[in-house]
């Protein structure tokens, strides 16, 4: 599995994210696509609140292309507070922004999991792309 960034900085906040950033408009979101050899298979939105420097930035800071998850199971005194998954559409962001990483149509499966990292929330969630069928294939 190898792993691109599409995006670490300062973006808008989702509307379905706003619970996170207590207040502020804005977040800091890191955006990458898992492929499988040249096929994308997952694009993942990871959102931490924009005044936390804590432990949580400290360890999205330092990813580089390693994916978070590897970094999130890893560590014991990082929780996981919830995981919920749903259908994402056309007009949700999230499917906008899949789209720049594969040829979609119909909504798509998402995956969305809250981990406490110290004091630090973030926020991750997991689009599954069309691609990832062919895995079940192999």
């Amino acid at each position: 599995m190898q792993v691109r960034v599409a995006f670490q900085g300062r973006r808008i906040l989702h509307r379905d994210e706003r619970f996170l950033a207590r207040g502020s408009t804005h977040a800091l979101t890191r955006d990458v696509v898992l492929y499988c050899g040249n096929t994308p298979v997952v694009y993942a939105h990871s959102v931490l609140h924009p005044g936390d420097h804590g432990a949580g930035w400290r360890l999205m800071q330092g990813m580089g292309s390693r994916p978070l998850g590897a970094a999130l199971f890893a560590e014991p005194r990082i929780r996981r507070l919830m995981l919920r998954q749903r259908k994402v559409g056309r007009g949700h962001e999230l499917f906008k922004q899949a789209c720049r990483f594969a040829r979609l149509r119909g909504p798509l499966w998402a995956r969305r999991s809250l981990f406490i990292v110290g004091k630090s929330p973030i926020l991750v969630t997991e689009v599954f792309l069309p691609g990832v069928l062919t895995l079940l294939r192999q």
